[in-house]
């Protein structure tokens, strides 16, 4: 068997390269799909396929367009989602991530601190498992090939 799993959550810190790094070494059969991780990208997609915008609004909501879409096909492709959220950043994405997740009914395992549990309880209650750290998520995936 062999798993998709889209990983949701800020891209400003490495953790994605942390878990695949730990997911290969393990040798787990697991892929990996998650958002476009180039921030200036994903700013600027919409500029990229619409041409310039009328303004900052409108680039953002023609950006927005196509990273939704991207995102809406990727979860839908992906057999688990795994939602982190840090201590530094906002991270409405990774909130809009984890709901779509849950309403498509993917199994999903929300990373946060300890420090992110009143924020967070009523995601965290409908998460399938809640975690604190990323290797604590890669140990809930190597149990699932056990």
């Amino acid at each position: 068997m062999k798993l998709t799993v889209y990983l949701a959550g800020e891209i400003h810190t490495a953790w994605r390269e942390e878990l695949t790094d730990k997911v290969r070494t393990l040798d787990l059969p697991i892929d990996f799909v998650g958002p476009m991780t180039d921030h200036d990208k994903s700013d600027n997609i919409g500029e990229i396929v619409l041409g310039e915008q009328v303004d900052a609004i409108a680039k953002d909501e023609a950006a927005s367009q196509i990273n939704n879409l991207r995102t809406q096909l990727l979860m839908k492709k992906s057999d688990l989602v795994i939602a982190l959220f840090g201590e530094k950043y906002k991270q409405w994405n990774t909130a809009m991530d984890a709901s779509a997740a849950i309403s498509l009914q993917k199994p999903l395992i929300l990373i946060r601190p300890q420090a992110l549990h009143h924020p967070l309880k009523e995601l965290s209650n409908k998460a399938n498992v809640t975690v604190e750290t990323v290797n604590q998520a890669l140990k809930v995936l190597a149990y699932v090939f056990e």
